[in-house]
């Protein structure tokens, strides 16, 4: 029996699991589950979400064809602490050391533990990460002329193909199954964030050697002629191409689907895009009219609409959940001269929101995030909260697992949510920005924090404020209204739930998705 057919008769079992009782199911019903994973994407950077001044016809397909949630979250309003969140099941803030890595930074994500990769692949399914990893790697004083270890493998991923941090970090190299493609014994790599290894110039010294200029930092060893975060040498043949980078991790991740096409599979496939260096393939340059910003938009979309081509061309749409979400929220300038600012012509990156990455306002993390399973997924938009932690929790519940309290850790099954059979998500969510903040029901508390109102960098609103913030979100989404002052009971009541749910262990009302009765 085909997988396609086996699944549409287990369609009853699958519902069984908004009763909580979802029995267990073979390998062969199992759904494909792809989450593409965009990078600094806002929630109002593509069509579907409200963008007039750029076309993503491609996510918006998606969103036509599944759901669309209006009150999703990223984890954190930076990304080391979103990845870290979204396979761990577990907010980054409870543990030390998962804020913005450095490019040579040990793995923060302990193999010992169960994380959404391991989940699936006990649930019989192969699993990949392709693209940006972000996670650390190694031990500490990593050797990147050997094999990697730990890494994706040991977290739970048999096939990986990384970057093994951002595009503005070094080593600009690609990392595969635990060792560097293309790497030549001959010139070997030496990464350092410290002090200058090799004679590279870099962006500092030989500003003149840049074809992309700088705003603030990324001013170290320069590659492809554009200067990046830490110092490189060695290396030369496996240094990635920026305006490919797209195209290689892309044609990967297809060419993954491919070779498992027979069976269960699991792809996490985490974009570049739209992060710095904004270097598109040149078919996109200046189709966007918003400059390389916009135009890696149109890349992002391109990337999108390979990969649900691909489900279309083998076969597999109709058993495949397809998840699109962002990391964070959208930054401008962030370190390079591209004109993300000068050349937006009216694009509001952030939509209606506040703020944007770095930033405690819903810009940080209310993010893009569409799910579509044909025949599965009821269409239509949700206003249900959820975050990306509860992957690991909801797709245990579509694979017919039991995770223990321990084991999902902060992650609700909002899997009714997810396909559309409740419009209730989680009772309560923690945004992480430089200040933490709560959501329970329309209400958001801010916690007091001093320091910048606004970052100097990217000229964005950090939302910090030593008084402390409470705004009603059913009224004032754009968090215009501070009001605290005229209902302190609840700034209190929300005050009181954030410093319990920071306090330690994981809070056992976040282990089933209920109304909130404010």
């Amino acid at each position: 029996m085909k997988r396609r057919e086996f699944l549409l008769k287990s369609a009853a079992a699958c519902a069984a699991a908004a009763a909580g009782g979802l029995p267990e199911l073979t390998a062969a019903a199992k759904p494909n589950v792809v989450i593409i994973y965009a990078d600094d994407a806002g929630y109002g950077d593509v069509g579907c979400y409200g963008a007039t001044k750029i076309a993503t016809p491609n996510i918006d397909r998606l969103a036509a064809q599944g759901r669309r949630f209006t009150n999703a979250h990223a984890p954190a309003a930076t990304c080391t602490p979103s990845r870290y969140a979204l396979l761990t099941g577990e907010y980054a803030w409870r543990k030390p050391g998962t804020n913005v890595l450095p490019g040579d930074a040990r793995l923060i994500v302990d193999p010992s533990r169960t994380t959404l990769p391991a989940m699936m692949k006990a649930a019989g399914y192969v699993t990949s990460v392709v693209g940006k990893w972000h996670l650390g790697l190694g031990h500490g004083d990593l050797d990147w002329n050997g094999h990697i270890a730990p890494g994706p493998a040991e977290v739970g991923f048999d096939d990986s193909f990384i970057i093994p941090a951002t595009g503005d970090r070094v080593p600009c190299v690609y990392v595969e199954n635990g060792r560097v493609v293309n790497l030549d014994p001959a010139d070997p790599i030496s990464v350092s964030y410290t002090t200058p290894v090799g004679t590279e110039p870099t962006g500092r010294d030989h500003p003149e050697l840049l074809r992309m200029g700088l705003t603030a930092g990324h001013d170290k060893t320069i590659v492809n002629g554009i200067s990046r975060i830490g110092y490189m040498s060695g290396g030369v043949k496996a240094r990635w191409s920026d305006e490919d980078m797209a195209d290689t991790i892309t044609r990967r991740a297809i060419t993954f689907i491919e070779q498992h096409r027979s069976r269960p599979f699991f792809l996490y496939f985490a974009t570049h895009d739209i992060h710095v260096p904004r270097v598109p393939h040149p078919r996109f340059t200046g189709r966007s009219g918003l400059g390389p910003r916009g135009d890696a938009i149109l890349e992002l979309d391109w990337s999108v609409g390979e990969i649900t081509r691909s489900l279309d061309r083998l076969g597999l749409a109709g058993i495949t959940v397809v998840i699109f979400t962002s990391d964070n929220g959208p930054v401008l300038d962030d370190g390079y001269a591209d004109e993300a600012v000068e050349r937006l012509n009216g694009h509001t990156p952030a939509g209606p929101l506040r703020g944007g990455k770095y930033s405690a306002f819903e810009a940080g993390t209310r993010v893009p995030f569409v799910v579509r399973w044909p025949g599965e997924v009821r269409r239509g938009t949700s206003d249900a909260l959820v975050s990306q932690m509860d992957f690991l929790a909801s797709l245990a519940s579509l694979t017919g697992q039991t995770l223990t309290p321990e084991a999902r850790r902060d992650s609700v099954d909002v899997w009714p949510a997810l396909i559309g059979r409740t419009n209730t998500g989680r009772d309560h969510l923690v945004e992480q920005a430089g200040a933490l903040s709560i959501i329970v029901g329309a209400w958001k508390y801010i916690e007091p924090r001093a320091g910048a109102r606004i970052d100097a960098g990217t000229n964005i609103e950090l939302g910090n404020d030593p008084g402390g913030q409470l705004y009603n979100l059913a009224s004032d989404l754009g968090e215009k209204r501070n009001v605290i002052a005229q209902f302190p009971d609840i700034a209190k009541r929300l005050a009181a739930k954030l410093t319990a749910s920071r306090a330690g262990a994981p809070d056992p009302s976040l282990f089933r998705a209920k109304e909130d009765r404010h």
